[in-house]
């Protein structure tokens, strides 16, 4: 008599997933390379690829250089002055410019300009990414998928796909397919913050993107949730309320104290609870990572601290439409 075998389990698969980057040289790197480092099968970003601000550095007559960073002045002696200094600005998630006297009056005189100078810069950092991306994971068959946030502009966005190879797949507003046997849908939009960002929108037109991708998606019980905005009250959405009415949003206080709050997205809240995916990834609010289950599906924020060029990740093990485990990293 021939002995009964159970068929043996697929292999899991190993996503490592991060968010909100803000333009951090270091911390993008890190997160290519936690693909070899952690042994993953997939890289995910949960979106803010963009840095959010740009320092101008002062070309002097003397032949020096001068510039400010987190409102210290700095007095760039040599070329290797300016370069330390730029790559602690491109850690920090900003953009610079070497510029004249005369160039930079030009620019305060030019908001325009300004915009104009933000985004190539924004543009060629962006396209920087994706080449080493493209360039360090040539032959691992990681596939790297990119997608914006809420800070991140659309004409700086338009860059994953023209700069795209192999490994780096842009894939907001589509189902991709990560191992064959599970799917992954995306959507980088957040609902309205304080800050005015480029990518907001109502609870209605997120829960309306969510919908029409998992329209497509064969079953969405093997289906990865990459959703930039955190559900509603899950504790992963939990930050600072503020007001906006001034000309900056200001800390809203009680009693002397800081007030914090839900700030997630009650249409992801409730997609999660109907579709119950395999997985949901989220970024948005940096200071509240952890997780918490919604029946079957568990969610996930890993935070992020990417001011210090700290990659906060989190290991996600998928295998026939379950979660076999999980685990938060920091790097």
């Amino acid at each position: 008599m021939n002995l009964l075998k159970r068929s043996p389990k697929s292999r899991p698969t190993r996503i490592f997933f991060a968010s909100d980057f803000h333009g951090s040289e270091p911390t993008f790197r890190k997160f290519v390379n936690a693909a070899r480092f952690y042994e993953a099968d997939v890289l995910v970003f949960g979106g803010d690829l963009m840095g959010k601000a740009m320092v101008p550095v002062l070309a002097q007559r003397d032949g020096t250089h001068r510039a400010e960073l987190h409102g210290l002045p700095h007095v760039l002696e040599d070329a290797g002055a300016v370069d330390a200094f730029t790559r602690s600005v491109e850690a920090a998630g900003f953009y610079w410019s070497v510029m004249g006297r005369d160039e930079y009056e030009a620019l305060q005189a030019d908001p325009a300009a300004v915009d104009r100078l933000f985004v190539r810069l924004a543009r060629e950092r962006l396209a920087r990414w994706v080449g080493f991306a493209e360039d360090r994971l040539a032959g691992s068959g990681v596939s790297c998928f990119l997608t914006g946030g809420n800070d991140d502009m659309t004409e700086v966005l338009t860059v994953l796909a023209e700069a795209a190879g192999e490994h780096v797949v842009p894939s907001e507003h589509r189902v991709v397919d990560l191992d064959g046997r599970h799917t992954m849908i995306t959507v980088g939009y957040s609902t309205p913050t304080p800050w005015d960002t480029p990518r907001e929108c109502s609870e209605e037109e997120l829960a309306a993107f969510i919908d029409e991708s998992v329209a497509s998606v064969p079953d969405a019980r093997r289906c990865v949730f990459n959703v930039h905005v955190p559900p509603l009250d899950s504790g992963l959405d939990r930050c600072l309320k503020l007001d906006s009415n001034g000309e900056l949003p200001s800390v809203v206080k009680e009693a002397g104290r800081p007030v914090y709050f839900g700030a997630g997205s009650r249409a992801v809240r409730e997609a999660v609870q109907a579709y119950q995916p395999v997985a949901s990834l989220h970024g948005h609010i940096h200071e509240s990572p952890g997780q918490i289950r919604y029946g079957r599906t568990r969610c996930f924020n890993p935070g992020s601290e990417y001011p210090r060029g700290v990659l906060s990740g989190l290991i996600v093990s998928i295998r026939d439409g379950d979660l076999v485990g999980y685990q938060h990293t920091t790097g």
